[in-house]
């Protein structure tokens, strides 16, 4: 697994906006769509392409385009909803899955309770959507879903990540013969003793979205 951390300066100025609590929920999601769209520029680096010749106003030249089938953007329900603009934004032509997960807040374990996807997702590149990797339960269990469907190649996009989480992750997934990269914007201090980020940002999908009763 390969944790990838992106450092520039506009990551940092929106991503301190986010933690700070008197951000009102408008601008929380405003800042949430932005700050996917330049973690989504890094996570695509290896989006897999093939040559296409084209014909400019001067000459012929030889471009690339989306390799078939195409990548394939899994938001984990609820709060990974708020990150599905800003990737579509930059890769529009993806298709889109829902993988709907919650975490048992007293065991910390993560069991699915909805899904929309492909049967087979045999060769497709997956992009998981997930704001926090917290204990790092939720977003293995979503890996390992798509990857028993047969994708071949994951990479998650994380507002931020927990030391305990990545390494939850990683040795979660020791046995799993696919590449797995995380992208986030920062690796926080730690975890507390409710499983929250420290000092993280709250909780995504309450700061997004209002408090669900």
């Amino acid at each position: 697994m390969r944790l990838h951390v992106v450092n520039h300066p506009l990551v940092s100025h929106k991503l301190t906006v986010l933690r700070d609590e008197n951000t009102d929920s408008p601008t929380f999601r405003r800042l949430t769509d932005e700050l996917v769209t330049l973690l989504a520029y890094e996570a695509t680096r290896e989006v897999r392409v093939d040559p296409l010749d084209i014909t400019t106003p001067v000459g012929p030249t030889t471009g690339v385009y989306l390799a078939q089938p195409k990548p394939m953007v899994v938001p984990i329900l609820r709060a990974g909803l708020g990150m599905l603009d800003g990737m579509m934004r930059l890769l529009p032509t993806a298709e889109v899955g829902f993988l709907g997960m919650v975490r048992n807040e007293e065991t910390l374990e993560a069991s699915t309770y909805a899904e929309r996807l492909p049967e087979d997702l045999s060769g497709r590149q997956c992009y998981v959507l997930d704001p926090m990797l917290a204990t790092g339960g939720t977003l293995a269990a979503a890996i390992r879903f798509l990857t028993d469907r047969g994708a071949d190649d994951i990479t998650a996009i994380c507002l931020l990540v927990a030391p305990e989480g990545v390494a939850n992750l990683e040795a979660g997934l020791a046995d799993l013969d696919v590449p797995v990269t995380v992208v986030t914007a920062a690796q926080d201090e730690k975890l507390n003793e409710k499983g929250y980020i420290v000092p993280g940002l709250g909780d995504a999908g309450d700061r997004l979205y209002g408090v669900a009763h």
